[in-house]
């Protein structure tokens, strides 16, 4: 009988001590994954925030330039249309080209919202233009350049379409800008794809 209590304290306490074992080793789990994985100071964290604001920042400048109220043309094809064919980088003060001889920037409207928000802010940006040529080839130039982006940059896009009308000019505007007539036998002219990189300096 004797034997039997004993053996039966012996099971209760073994039980008691996989229970408490069992009790510590969440507790560790727990705190393990509170300190690392939760924290918002952790860099992955920290990057995947940045880089979803940096999206929705950019994404709302695109879309807030390609509205156009009703018989006028969007700020972000008048640009397309205004565009000169030269590169252009943040000097600053104000957007300008690198060669000789220096030309601003002049009448952008993507380059005053860039000033405004993103230069205000810190944030480095590239904006190029890509289009399509009648065989299909890809063509890309720079429009403001400021550097090779970071591994944490996000891009956005917005494509623009032009017709003949919007061009004007069709010799003059492809070899301005290098951006050809995709399409001769309508008024369709070409698509272009505004992309802009953004990224933390």
């Amino acid at each position: 009988m004797l034997l039997k209590i004993e053996k039966e304290t012996h099971a209760q306490m073994h039980t008691l001590e996989a229970i408490m074992a069992s009790l510590i080793m969440v507790a560790i789990i727990v705190y393990t994954v509170q300190a690392t994985s939760l924290t918002p100071l952790t860099s992955s964290t920290a990057n995947a925030h940045i880089e979803a604001q940096l999206q929705t920042m950019g994404q709302d400048m695109l879309n807030a330039l390609s509205y156009s109220a009703y018989g006028h043309d969007p700020d972000l094809k008048t640009d397309i249309l205004n565009w000169d064919g030269k590169q252009y980088v943040w000097n600053g003060t104000a957007y300008s080209t690198i060669k000789s001889p220096i030309y601003e920037l002049q009448s952008s409207s993507l380059a005053r919202t860039l000033e405004f928000i993103a230069v205000k802010r810190g944030i480095a940006h590239n904006v190029y233009f890509s289009w399509m040529d009648e065989e299909g080839v890809t063509a890309s130039r720079r429009y403001i350049y400021n550097g090779d982006p970071s591994n944490n940059a996000v891009v956005i896009s917005k494509r623009v379409q032009l017709s003949n009308g919007d061009v004007g000019n069709v010799t003059d505007f492809e070899t301005r800008t290098g951006i050809p007539d995709a399409d001769n036998s309508t008024d369709f002219y070409n698509i272009v794809n505004v992309k802009m990189a953004l990224w933390r300096m």
